[in-house]
């Protein structure tokens, strides 16, 4: 697809959510992952937050980020996955006025060329709230490129054609500069 040149780039606030029993900020390469594309596309880094794998925890998270009238999109990288702890789209569903079913269709069908049939065990979700976005990824580094890279960059473009999702977000001011 092309970006409408005519119109011109909304930077977005984004928050960085990290869901890991084990990573630090210092090895957290996922969540620097967004750090670094969302910041090289011209967005801004509102909040960065690392959590243990808590359900109740990342949902007070996310639930105070989607009632924050300035954070417009969060983008949350771990505990998709199929092991006792893994509990991100159970805290993140019920939050949800709508889901993106695409989006978890989307990845998977994009990751089977990195991982094959291993994609099938990807719970990878988004959905609005409130007029925020809320995606949900897995933990490991190529996932959250492959997010980025294939929907999430377009998708938070507001050039981007057809449609993209910047037009369902609320009103914000950019991210002023923290350092």
């Amino acid at each position: 697809m092309k970006a409408k040149a005519d119109v011109p780039f909304v930077p977005l606030n984004i928050a960085v959510l990290t869901v890991s029993d084990t990573r630090t900020e210092e090895t957290d390469t996922s969540g620097q992952l967004f750090v670094d594309r969302l910041g090289a596309s011209g967005h801004g880094l509102y909040a960065r937050v690392l959590l243990k794998d808590d359900l109740y925890k990342i949902r007070a998270q996310v639930a105070q980020w989607i009632a924050d009238d300035q954070c417009q999109v969060v983008l949350i990288t771990g505990g998709t996955g199929f092991t006792g702890r893994d509990s991100t789209p159970e805290a993140v569903a019920c939050l949800l006025d709508k889901q993106v079913d695409g989006f978890g269709e989307l990845f998977r069908q994009i990751s089977v060329a990195d991982i094959g049939t291993s994609t099938v065990q990807s719970r990878a979700l988004a959905g609005l709230a409130n007029g925020t976005l809320v995606c949900c990824l897995p933990g490991s580094t190529n996932a959250c490129r492959t997010g980025w890279d294939g929907i999430l960059a377009e998708q938070l473009d507001v050039r981007h054609r057809p449609c993209n999702f910047v037009v369902h977000l609320k009103q914000a001011e950019p991210c002023v500069s923290r350092g």
